[in-house]
């Protein structure tokens, strides 16, 4: 046996797709705006996972320009049908609306780390979707949505049969299930002679939960379980919060598994916040004397340690990436030499500043997931920067409304006011090389604190975060000097705010330059450490 410490994909890791080929184990996971599309991590021990590839070509283009924050690749799900890996996944385009304006794709791959088939659009009802293999047969699940005044934004559970060849659908689409509870993210499968429909219930906040259905028939009618298979809505305390969204597994002996999502929060002043975002965990399960699944420790709380039918199989350590590879992120786009570039000066990293950080076009950003809740982040940037519409530096990120960054930048000659003129930062013009410190929220940006540094010089800058709050500083005469107070790091989190928000924390640097999409700014050495509490 193998105990596992949930979560076992710790840091921005939600709605997995749990799948068991042969011995090994592989988890999908939702990339929302980001790039990697789809990332895929394998184990064969269910304790110890490493990156194994994402979906390439997810994005049709390449691209999720234009989408809104926390849009973008929704809730994949990955399948195998005794040759090769399916996924199925949305692209959401509009978010809080009553129209869910999606689109549903299919696509398809040997190996997970290989090349994936171009995607294809199929009957594109709702988010969530997920493929069920019988017998030669492919059927679509997914959620339905009544978009019209009066209507149920999560109308129920839908299936439809594709051709595995052309993907158009084969025959109508059917209704399986309506709850009065919200029910989406259905997975589906077959265990002596009944059909499961496992769904994610109550939304993906503190409410959340797994409910399951069942039917003799693959089509209905489905009788619903009367009580959870996982939930923490009834328990604040519960050091798993959040749990739902999970797919059932077999093990090779005949065990049964559920992946499921979940959030360790931080209790602060302001209440329960999860900065980390949404994360994996995965729990051992066992089936009643009715057939229905039960977690194997009673109740439907999810454990934090949790005993596995497998030998302990643990990963080397993964070495630092030599180019802009996993762990590192970016927005809408993946890293492309024009603005994001390693060869130019070996072993910096030279960003072209683009847009601001309210931008869903061109942000010149590469960040990487924040996996505890004590961490640190560290980087030496070289710059030059001669206007305030030119900065770069490093920052903890959540979206263009939540975010904390220490940029090195321009501003005016001390006491002088801000005039907008920005080509007073011109050579022999005046003004000072400051690093400036900013917080942002819903309620607006605020410029916490300024602190002029040697023109030209390499500027190495910091932070440490401890729990909910984060402390920003920089190498002075070889030592750490802070700057500013410590700032809120709990709101980069999806409980803070008024709107929906779905992934989680990242520290990483930008850059970035409003008027001639020119200005660089180099960097070394950037280092990310999550220390486990």
């Amino acid at each position: 046996m193998t105990v596992l410490h949930n979560p076992v994909l710790r840091g921005f890791a939600p709605d997995p797709s749990l799948v068991r080929v042969g011995d090994w184990y592989y988890v999908a996971t939702s990339s929302f705006e980001w790039f990697p599309t789809i990332p895929v991590h394998r184990s064969r021990d269910l304790a110890h996972w490493e990156y194994a590839g994402h979906v390439r070509g997810a994005a049709p283009g390449d691209s999720l320009a234009g989408v809104p924050d926390s849009g973008g690749v929704w809730a994949p799900s990955l399948s195998w049908d005794g040759e090769r890996f399916w996924v199925t996944y949305t692209v959401v385009r509009s978010v809080g609306t009553p129209y869910f304006d999606l689109d549903t794709y299919v696509s398809t791959a040997a190996d997970v780390s290989g090349e994936w088939s171009a995607p294809r659009r199929v009957a594109s009802h709702g988010f969530d979707p997920a493929l069920f293999h019988e017998d030669g047969r492919l059927w679509l699940l997914n959620l339905q949505n009544d978009h019209r005044p009066g209507g149920q934004r999560f109308a129920g559970i839908v299936v439809t049969e594709l051709d595995r060849d052309t993907l158009a659908p084969v025959g109508p689409t059917r209704l399986l299930l309506q709850h009065d509870r919200l029910i989406e993210g259905p997975k589906l499968l077959r265990r002596d002679g009944w059909y499961y429909l496992v769904l994610a219930e109550g939304g993906t906040g503190w409410e959340h939960g797994v409910r399951v259905a069942r039917s003799r028939e693959l089509t209905g009618p489905y009788a619903l379980d009367e009580r959870p298979l996982l939930t923490t809505r009834d328990d604040p305390d519960v050091p798993l919060q959040k749990a739902g969204h999970g797919e059932l597994v077999e093990t090779p002996d005949g065990q049964w598994l559920i992946g499921h999502l979940t959030a360790r929060p931080l209790h602060t002043p302001r209440g329960r916040r999860c900065p980390l975002g949404r994360e994996t965990a995965i729990q051992a399960v066992t089936w009643d004397a009715e057939g229905w699944p039960r977690l194997r420790q009673g109740g439907w709380h999810p454990a934090v340690d949790v005993d596995v039918p497998t030998r302990p199989h643990p990963l080397p350590p993964a070495a630092p990436p030599e180019d802009l590879s996993w762990p590192w992120s970016t927005l809408r786009e993946p890293p492309d030499p024009s603005w994001a570039d390693t060869t130019a000066r070996p072993g910096w990293i030279r960003l072209r500043g683009r847009h601001g950080p309210e931008s869903r076009w061109a942000s010149s950003l590469l960040a990487q997931r924040i996996t505890e809740h004590r961490a640190e982040a560290e980087v030496t940037v070289e710059a030059r920067p001669v206007t305030f519409t030119q900065a770069a530096g490093l920052v903890l990120w959540y979206n263009p409304e939540a975010y904390l960054s220490l940029d090195l930048t321009w501003a005016e000659p001390e006491g002088e006011p801000q005039r907008g003129q920005q080509w007073r930062g011109m050579p022999g013009a005046g003004g000072r090389t400051v690093l400036s410190l900013v917080e942002r929220d819903e309620a607006g940006t605020r410029q916490v604190a300024v602190v002029e540094v040697p023109v030209g010089a390499a500027a190495t800058l910091g932070v440490t975060i401890e729990g909910a709050e984060a402390r920003f500083w920089h190498v002075r005469d070889g030592a750490r000097t802070a700057i500013g107070p410590a700032l809120d790091f709990s709101r980069l989190s999806d409980d803070h705010g008024s709107r929906l928000r779905f992934t989680g924390a990242m520290a990483g640097v930008h850059a970035r330059d409003l008027v001639d999409a020119a200005f660089t700014a180099d960097f070394r050495g950037f280092r990310l450490t999550c220390t486990p509490d």
